[in-house]
């Protein structure tokens, strides 16, 4: 019995040795073949213009898609317009009653109602999702 938990051991060491043997892991940007499967897709969007945050919108309410939407580039062009496309994004959110964070300084999280944005705790030893305000 002692042999077999031995050669289970072993074998798992050596499996752990050749996955960090190769210096880097390619990762693909190409969409997979079952993507149509996925039950939540989490989604990025730029935005450029006030006119760029209708595509985010559209996912949001069809209540599949976590938006990661980065607000940099009309951060830097038009902060009126930024102003108004980060309201929308609220109005939207409350009306699906979402969740929505700022996440770093050029970038906002827009959830379903379905999910929740950790924003940390007293308790817990894990670091808050973003150290800027919420939106």
């Amino acid at each position: 019995m002692a042999g077999v938990f031995n050669k289970l051991f072993q074998k798992r060491q050596q499996d752990q040795g050749d996955e960090f043997s190769d210096d880097y892991v390619e990762v693909s940007a190409a969409p997979r073949v079952d993507a149509g499967k996925a039950k939540v897709v989490v989604r990025p969007f730029i935005v450029e213009d006030f006119a760029d945050i209708k595509p985010a919108l559209d996912a949001l309410r069809e209540g599949q898609t976590v938006a990661l939407v980065n607000i940099k580039p009309l951060k830097d062009k038009d902060l009126v317009e930024l102003k108004r496309a980060v309201s929308k994004l609220k109005k939207t959110c409350e009306a699906i009653e979402g969740d929505i964070a700022g996440f770093g300084e050029d970038w906002i999280v827009v959830t379903p109602n379905f999910a929740q944005i950790y924003r940390g705790s007293d308790s817990s030893d894990l670091p808050p999702v973003s150290p800027n305000q919420d939106f």
